[in-house]
């Protein structure tokens, strides 16, 4: 496991598609999280958020492809939940992921703006907030940083982040059977980085 030095700096090092699909793996790890608030809120959003995924995928993989950049920014706002009008805990982490796939989306934008070190804190955000809400329930300050330190999900969003950073360094090109393995290690068998599947309760 990297020290945390390591670790922003290799973040600090990703540049260009490798960037992107850093980000674009994190969108994709935490998109049960979406799916599930969407069952329950806006069920059509859930499939076409999935495609703009996927379609992300594709730009990932292919430099010849024709999609536009700014007409899927367009689309995933229109996803987008508004925390104001939910009371149910899972639509933070609903946001998170669209504003993840926001983030990799606008790496295609704008190149030259840093957007790892942010999008790695929201994923790993995602999963401090999950297990004070399910586990941290009258803890102090104190115990809540040792139950985050020693708790799985955090350790397995640490390994996540640090494989993918391991992946993307090692990689000198991305064709399609690299792609699809990303993606498919990115989604993780259909379970988020808090431990959700499509199967579980959001709640």
């Amino acid at each position: 496991m990297l020290k945390p030095k390591q670790f922003e700096k290799r973040l600090g090092q990703l540049r260009s598609w490798r960037e992107y699909g850093f980000i674009l793996a994190l969108a994709e790890r935490n998109y049960p999280n979406f799916a599930l608030f969407a069952e329950l809120t806006a069920p059509d959003h859930g499939a076409r958020v999935r495609k703009l995924l996927d379609q992300g995928w594709e730009m990932l993989g292919s430099r010849d492809h024709d999609l536009d950049v700014f007409q899927l920014l367009t689309h995933l706002s229109h996803c987008a939940p508004d925390p104001d009008a939910h009371e149910v805990y899972g639509v933070q982490p609903a946001l998170t992921m669209v504003e993840l796939l926001e983030q990799a989306f606008l790496c295609r934008v704008n190149p030259d703006k840093p957007r790892a070190a942010a999008a790695s804190a929201a994923s790993f955000a995602v999963v401090m907030t999950f297990i004070e809400f399910s586990e941290g329930e009258g803890l102090d300050e104190d115990a809540l940083v040792d139950l985050f330190e020693g708790h799985e999900l955090m350790q397995a969003e640490r390994g996540f982040q640090e494989f993918l950073l391991e992946m993307l360094g090692e990689a000198r090109s991305t064709d399609e059977a690299w792609v699809e393995a990303l993606k498919a290690t990115a989604a993780n068998d259909g379970v988020s980085n808090l431990g959700l599947g499509l199967d579980a309760d959001p709640q």
